[in-house]
């Protein structure tokens, strides 16, 4: 063997045993850190319920075992302890006997812990009450308690909060009220509201207000809320950034208080759609990230968003919004009739570029031609989520094989087909699974969609129903003619092509990510 194999070799070994030596200091750290999160910080004797018990407090953790005297005749008897992660402890009080009408002062009369309780994706708030009347022992634990539980750096204590009041059936600030600031209260998070009073208006507060003081963002509305702040957070940045050109990060979190008729974000983050569960997951602390794509056309910005319908899914927005003085189930039942009666295909030219082939680390003009792939053809409709699109209609996801954060988002394109199939793939989104499974619908994880349509072609925005009007008939619009576009359920009209890019975690929401909705709602329009 030549020298210069064995040095190789030599060296080859040398940095995997000083992996295997990191890796054993890396556990050695770990191990160190569990045993210290461990430890004992107080221990005592508490009355839950009527049996005392001897409770124990770690870092981490609370744990209680009832005091058992013992049995004459000799058996152990071994009682199950009970515990109580402080990761789940939202705030902690002082419990006192107090008369009628009084506000402050009393006897003491121990500890109690707000904590939440995990039912599948729900979560529930909770109490633990730890009875004790000596003042100066129930002062020792609460003192340790609360410094335990605002220790997560991630935990907010002051949010700026918007509240739509013509959200869905109007709720939001009810929701609000009942629901979500008694929970605020009581975690000691101080909050600066905004009742929202038009479109627009969270996004013109958001570009002028000092965010210094804040440790997060909550909006209280339904998707085209949560589409304006998400879009708002983003845009916020690029401003403070000197960057209006290229996406940067939202420094703040988002939390969403779902009050919509779908509420597809929060679906998606949550699980259900439940004010309690959103509350407790934004006082708790519980972060996750989230990619965002960007939409834009001829190099000018549209929007930030999650996800965007182009042909069926656009058109059905369209022809709702005009239809605003119903209720929302009725618009929406109308606007998807009406959009079956008179389907038809868009002819435009689809380029995507595959997730694999996607080369973030440069800019977007930088990447190379022969990377997108394209197709041209009439398509039905064609959609692009960067979430996995939850709600009571959908209760698997308009995309179930995309999560938050993964780098990309599901194409689902939609070629032209009969009535009847596009009938039984639509259903199919509100049963089981198997929406993908028809021959003119493929799909894709991509990083960019572009859409270009072949030509400016509109549909009527009247529809007669007149005998011997043609109810299939395109009409040729003038060079100013725009397409309808559903991104985050907000009707946009764009008459040019549109490009689409993923942003691998733009924004941060309170929330986790789940598999699929725990929601046994399904859609009753076809």
């Amino acid at each position: 063997m030549s020298d210069v194999k064995k040095k190789k070799k030599k060296k080859k070994k040398e940095e995997e045993e000083e992996e295997c030596k990191e890796e054993e200091e890396e556990e050695q750290h770990v191990k160190e850190d569990e045993k210290h999160s461990e430890c004992v910080l107080l221990r005592g004797i508490f009355k839950l319920g009527k049996k005392s018990h001897d409770v124990l407090l770690s870092r981490t953790k609370l744990t209680w075992i009832p005091i058992v005297p013992e049995n004459p005749t000799g058996e152990a008897c071994v009682p199950q302890p009970g515990v109580l992660l402080l990761r789940d402890v939202y705030a902690v009080k002082v419990k006192r006997r107090r008369a009628a009408g009084q506000q402050s002062g009393g006897a003491v009369l121990g500890v109690a812990l707000f904590c939440c309780r995990r039912k599948g994706r729900l979560l529930e708030a909770d109490t633990l009450h730890l009875h004790n009347a000596s003042t100066e022992h129930t002062h020792t634990w609460y003192n340790t308690l609360k410094d335990l539980i605002t220790g997560p750096s991630s935990r907010p204590r002051y949010l700026k909060v918007f509240i739509n009041p013509s959200s869905h059936k109007k709720e939001a600030v009810h929701i609000y009220r009942e629901h979500v600031a008694p929970l605020f209260k009581m975690a000691d998070v101080r909050t600066d509201i905004t009742v929202t009073e038009r479109k627009g208006h969270a996004l013109s507060v958001m570009k002028e207000c000092k965010l210094d003081g804040y440790d997060g963002v909550v909006c209280v509305g339904g998707d085209g809320s949560v589409a304006e702040l998400c879009h708002a957070l983003v845009v916020r940045a690029q401003l403070d950034a000197g960057s209006p050109e290229k996406p940067v990060t939202a420094v703040l979190p988002l939390g969403i208080i779902p009050a919509g008729s779908t509420d597809v974000v929060s679906c998606s983050v949550h699980g259900v759609r439940d004010p309690v569960t959103a509350a407790l997951h934004i006082v708790l602390g519980h972060l996750q990230q989230v990619d965002m794509c960007s939409f834009s056309s001829l190099g000018q910005s549209v929007h930030f968003g999650f996800s965007a319908m182009f042909g069926f899914g656009g058109q059905c927005l369209a022809r709702a919004e005009k239809k605003r003085w119903m209720s929302s189930s009725r618009r929406r039942e109308y606007a998807l009739v009406k959009t079956l009666a008179r389907l038809r295909p868009e002819d435009c030219q689809l380029s995507f570029l595959p997730a694999k082939k996607s080369i973030r680390d440069k800019e977007p003009d930088s990447e190379v031609d022969e990377s997108w792939m394209t197709n041209q053809g009439l398509y039905l409709s064609i959609s692009i989520m960067s979430v996995p699109c939850l709600s009571p209609h959908t209760p698997r996801g308009l995309a179930p094989n995309t999560s938050l954060a993964n780098g990309s988002a599901a194409l689902i394109a939609v070629g032209n087909t009969s009535r009847s199939e596009f009938i039984k793939h639509l259903k199919r989104y509100s049963s089981s699974s198997g929406q993908f499974s028809f021959s003119f619908v493929e799909t894709h994880d991509v990083s960019a969609v572009r859409i270009r349509p072949r030509s400016l072609v509109a549909w009527p925005e009247e529809e007669s129903e007149e005998e011997g009007e043609s109810k299939t008939s395109p009409i040729i619009q003038s060079e100013a003619a725009a397409f309808p576009w559903n991104i985050d359920g907000e009707l946009m009209e764009i008459a040019n092509e549109v490009l689409v890019r993923v942003h691998p975690r733009l924004i941060t929401l309170y929330g986790e990510e789940v598999d699929e909705s725990e929601s046994t709602v399904s859609c009753s329009c076809i």
